[in-house]
């Protein structure tokens, strides 16, 4: 997945900027437009009723990779729209499956360890990627186009290889293959509903500065990334040994709280170094979002993983399918005003973080608002 998604995310601003002449207005649209398919992940569960998980997960990854590999084809608005709704088809329904059976195979006390090692995974492929187009962008002088297309093709590959070279698991308690809302998990949907407005501000906005206002070029941007997933590499397991000694509340408060402090620096920032650094630290907190996996993982009912992957993935992108193309009509006014609004979703997200209770269990889901253990879906 990093091969074919982190080199279009890499590329993406410097190519729709110096290719399509793209605004903040056409950007905040496609960032739009690629949430629409995290918006629908819940139609994963209905997916499943053909095909098992580890199948689709294939599939999607294969999907992600040809939407990648054509976006370097299609120089224009609309071209660029439609193969970044291709290329997201594919990265949200894997990411939904991978998450459902990450919290399957993993028990409970080694899943922030093991989620934090597929994040070091991950980061140390990232590294790979983003280096390697370094050398692309700056010394063979490659053109977009083909950087793209390499990595689509590259993933598409992988998927085939995945798909013939690893067995098929079966996963020891049955899935639920209906949409499932429970009213004891509303503090976990309320969280990952700020948690998907919250990380457009990273996703969209933050990449977007450092190209319009500081004048960053693809090579200097695919450079941040290099540090980024560095420290991923290097600290995301042990973050997730962290998480499993001092809990969720507190780790996700850590995470809020830098969050407020970097996105109101981020809203008055004028010099380019300094902006490099927030950015940095910014992507630094992501890997403290395992919490939201962990507690989610504790409180749940083992079959409502799957169910509960797509659900989930559909709440964080509601604000995520509104909130690029909305806050894209405000940059042209004001880009302070789009990081202040952020840090007004991450301060959402803390008060609410202070209802995870010490030990999340079933029956023991918050602190405050508990919803009886009995309840029947929705």
């Amino acid at each position: 997945m990093p091969i074919a998604f982190n080199t279009w995310t890499a590329l993406l601003n410097n190519f729709v900027v110096e290719r399509a002449a793209f605004t903040g207005v056409e950007i905040g649209i496609l960032q739009s437009l690629r949430e629409i398919p995290g918006f629908i992940a819940f139609t994963t569960v209905f997916v499943l009723l053909v095909l098992k998980e580890q199948t689709f997960a294939v599939l999607s990854l294969a999907l992600l990779g040809i939407g990648v590999a054509a976006t370097g084809f299609f120089p224009s608005v609309y071209g660029l729209y439609f193969t970044t709704v291709v290329m997201s088809l594919g990265f949200h329904y894997f990411e939904a499956v991978k998450q459902s059976l990450a919290l399957q195979w993993l028990t409970k006390e080694e899943a922030p360890q093991v989620l934090g090692k597929l994040l070091s995974v991950a980061a140390i492929t990232s590294l790979i990627v983003y280096g390697a187009l370094w050398v692309l962008l700056e010394l063979v002088e490659l053109d977009y186009v083909w950087n793209l297309l390499i990595s689509g093709v590259i993933c598409v590959v992988l998927a085939v290889v995945i798909w013939l070279g690893f067995p098929h698991y079966e996963s020891e308690i049955k899935q639920h293959s209906n949409l499932i809302l429970r009213k004891r998990y509303w503090l976990y949907y309320a969280l990952t509903f700020f948690s998907g407005a919250r990380r457009q501000i990273f996703m969209v906005f933050a990449a977007f500065l450092m190209v319009e206002k500081f004048g960053y070029s693809a090579a200097q941007v695919t450079a941040l990334f290099l540090i980024n997933y560095s420290f991923n590499w290097l600290f995301a397991e042990k973050i997730g040994l962290l998480i499993r000694r001092i809990g969720e509340r507190k780790s996700l408060t850590i995470e809020y709280t830098g969050l407020i402090v970097v996105f109101t620096s981020y809203a008055f920032v004028e010099n380019a170094y300094i902006a490099a650094g927030l950015y940095v630290i910014d992507h630094m907190f992501f890997a403290l979002y395992i919490a939201m996996s962990t507690y989610f993982q504790k409180i749940a009912d083992p079959a409502d993983f799957a169910s509960s992957a797509g659900v989930s993935f559909t709440i964080n992108h509601i604000a995520a399918v509104v909130i690029p193309a909305l806050l894209g009509v405000v940059w042209i006014s004001s880009n302070a005003a789009v990081f202040l609004i952020g840090a007004g979703f991450a301060f959402c997200s803390l008060s609410l973080g202070q209802n995870i209770p010490d030990r999340p269990a079933p029956g023991n889901e918050m602190r405050v608002g508990k919803v009886k253990l009995s309840e029947n879906p929705v």
